[in-house]
């Protein structure tokens, strides 16, 4: 072995990455030859500092989540296409139709009853709390029939866990939370890199409510009841696309309600 093919094969030998014969005439070279045994002692010893030395985090479920999401996705080894160039007149009109919106958000959140905003409230902030690391997922599945089951015992309901992959939402696993004072069943989605928590409980009221959607700190919240259970999905996910997943999410599967 010549020097400049043991130095070429030198950062694999201290990795521990070469074949056998390979590693054989690396050392045998090293041996003979005092140059590149110096190289590779300088380098060693490079590697063991680094080793020693540099911190190790560890990935929170947030983003082993948004990979797993974003695999999932049917497009997701395709390249990329640039959004079509918009005139400013187009854009000035979505800023019009976004300030009429949010205008009207904020209207609806005003009237809504003080239960209702405190229970929105709470919501929020148990899927914001979600996505600290290690708070995501107590069960990590993408199996229906693994996360449903996985709730019997834990909660007095059986919450809906509908397969939505086939249209884009690849389910991602489930969680027992807090809202308002009580545990409650977290069924997570995926949506490339968003997040949507479905929060589930029993309801005092029977009555049906259809699904509306509000917005605060940056994120949608649908509201809904069906029967006789409190329904709430949230996400940083756009208001068509959430408004989407519930749709689908409602027909895909019928709540069984407490037991």
């Amino acid at each position: 072995m010549s020097c400049a093919d043991c130095r070429d094969a030198m950062n694999a030998y201290v990795d521990d990455e070469l074949m056998p014969d390979e590693r054989r005439d690396v050392q045998a070279h090293l041996a003979s030859c005092a140059d590149c045994r110096r190289e590779h002692d300088v380098l060693a010893a490079t590697s063991r500092t680094l080793k020693e030395g540099l911190v190790r985090h560890r990935a929170p479920d947030v983003l082993k989540a948004r990979i797993r999401s974003a695999l999932a996705q049917p497009t997701a080894f395709d390249q990329s296409v640039p959004p079509p160039k918009r005139s400013w007149l187009r854009l000035a009109a979505a800023g019009v139709m976004i300030a009429a919106a949010s205008s009207a958000l904020t209207f609806g959140a005003i009237r809504r009853p003080p239960a209702q905003r405190t229970a929105t409230a709470d919501v929020l902030t148990s899927h914001i709390r979600s996505l600290m690391p290690g708070h995501l997922l107590d069960i990590a599945s993408t199996d229906q029939h693994n996360v449903k089951p996985w709730f019997n015992g834990r909660l007095d309901l059986s919450p809906s866990v509908p397969r939505l992959d086939s249209i884009g939402f690849p389910l991602l696993g489930g969680r027992v939370d807090y809202v308002s004072g009580r545990s409650v069943a977290a069924v997570v989605y995926g949506r490339r890199q968003h997040i949507i928590n479905v929060f589930s409980w029993p309801s005092s009221d029977a009555a049906p409510l259809a699904p509306s959607v509000s917005t605060q700190k940056g994120y949608h919240i649908v509201h809904w009841r069906n029967e006789g259970m409190e329904m709430w999905a949230v996400s940083d996910l756009n208001a068509g696309e959430l408004e989407q997943f519930v749709a689908r999410f409602e027909a895909s599967e019928t709540p069984t309600g407490a037991r």
